[in-house]
């Protein structure tokens, strides 16, 4: 059986900020007519589950807005430009959420929180062969400057999952990701892995 290709027959900006853009696209239906699909266009982000030698993992309570209360999250952050390697960024939102630096890299998993109206994709990264240091102070004075860290064991974390205290998409993924792998050959894929959903929309809109 073919299958529609659901092409978009007219696309129209409403709004462009700093982290997201919001478009309207006019989309053909398999019936034949077309629906307005409201799309929200994201940079893209990496989110790291930062795991010791004691299978502690490094959590981050930092105000959200858009729920106005703390949510227990993994340290993650938004990919800079279009070409920046993820693990890069990976490395660079570690230092400076959690002080923390790591020698041994993977992909974890790869999720789209809310592929219903946004093309946002996250890639969690699994950081391994950790050293601990300072901070980065990057000047912020915003929700950044007043989040806080803490080491839980990663069977702590699982059940605080399970108990919907940690709700955070990418936070839930990797740690039961980082769960079902614990102690499996299998482990992670490498730094590089394809990423099929990296979103390309917001970045090309901005230049």
């Amino acid at each position: 059986m073919a299958r529609h290709e659901f092409e978009v027959a007219s696309s129209k900006e409403i709004y462009t900020g700093r982290v997201m853009a919001l478009r309207a696209d006019e989309v053909v239906m398999p019936g034949g007519g077309t629906a307005v699909r409201e799309i929200i266009e994201h940079p893209g982000a990496v989110a790291i589950l930062a795991l010791d030698a004691d299978d502690r993992v490094m959590l981050i309570h930092q105000y959200r807005h858009a729920v106005r209360r703390r949510l227990w999250e993994l340290p993650a952050g938004l990919l800079d430009h279009a070409t920046e390697e993820p693990v890069e960024a990976a490395r660079r939102e570690l230092a400076e959420e959690a002080g923390l630096t790591a020698q041994e890299w993977s992909v974890l998993v790869d999720i789209v929180p809310s592929g219903g109206f946004s093309d946002e994709s996250v890639r969690v990264f699994l950081a391994r062969d950790l050293t601990e240091s300072d901070r980065v102070d990057t000047g912020a004075d915003d929700e950044e400057a007043d989040l806080t860290t803490r080491w839980v064991s990663l069977s702590v974390a699982v059940r605080m999952v399970l108990a919907g205290t940690i709700v955070n998409a990418a936070a839930v993924a990797g740690l039961l990701a980082a769960h079902a792998v614990a102690g499996s050959p299998a482990g992670g894929r490498p730094v590089d892995a394809p990423w099929t959903d990296r979103p390309t929309a917001f970045d090309a809109r901005r230049g």
